[in-house]
């Protein structure tokens, strides 16, 4: 088989993904979001932990993040309307949870990487389905005001949001991507010492 001949609606939606730092104010329903949500139980997961979880915020609600970055970074008063602004760069935003349970088998990382993956894929379905998406992290992401914010358990902590909204622009032409240098990133077999 080759990719080339057959569609192969993954590679396209893997191949056409960007990161849109601007969005509209349009935004998907929750009901629309349930459903980009409910095909992430597909995700490689051992043990079926699912050691991840979403939380949307609109409206006001993304205020939290913004004065949470704010406490964390030691800014000013003036510094929170900065933090706040950035965190309404898009009607809503999905903050992802990494949830980390107690394993004998499945260790902290791997659970880590199944969260990062649920975030991933649920990017690309969004993009897919017509909307811009952003993740977003920081060095103020896993502090304690943010954890805080969020209403984190002990064992629960934030990989970063996913900012999501309209697409601006639709008929505009994207930049191509730079090629992927594929032989410093793939190997064949082990070289010998």
């Amino acid at each position: 088989m080759t990719l080339n001949s057959d569609p192969c609606p993954a590679l396209d939606a893997v191949r056409g993904r960007r990161s849109h730092s601007k969005v509209t104010d349009e935004a998907p329903t929750s009901e629309q979001l349930a459903e980009l949500i409910a095909p992430l139980s597909s995700i490689a997961d051992h043990s079926g932990m699912r050691p991840w979880r979403i939380i949307a915020l609109r409206g006001d609600e993304r205020d939290l993040i913004g004065h949470a970055l704010a406490e964390a970074s030691g800014g000013e008063p003036e510094q929170h309307e900065k933090f706040v602004k950035k965190a309404r760069r898009a009607p809503l935003v999905l903050a992802i949870v990494a949830c980390v349970q107690d394993s004998k088998k499945v260790p902290t990382w791997e659970q880590e990487a199944v969260a990062s993956g649920a975030a991933h894929l649920l990017s690309l379905l969004l993009h897919e389905a017509g909307w811009g998406v952003m993740w977003r992290t920081g060095l103020q992401t896993r502090s304690e005001a943010v954890h805080r914010a969020h209403r984190l358990s002990g064992s629960e902590y934030l990989l970063g949001w996913l900012y999501v909204g309209g697409i601006p622009d639709r008929d505009r032409r994207e930049k191509p991507r730079k090629p992927l240098p594929v032989e410093r990133f793939l190997s064949e077999g082990v070289d010998p010492a």
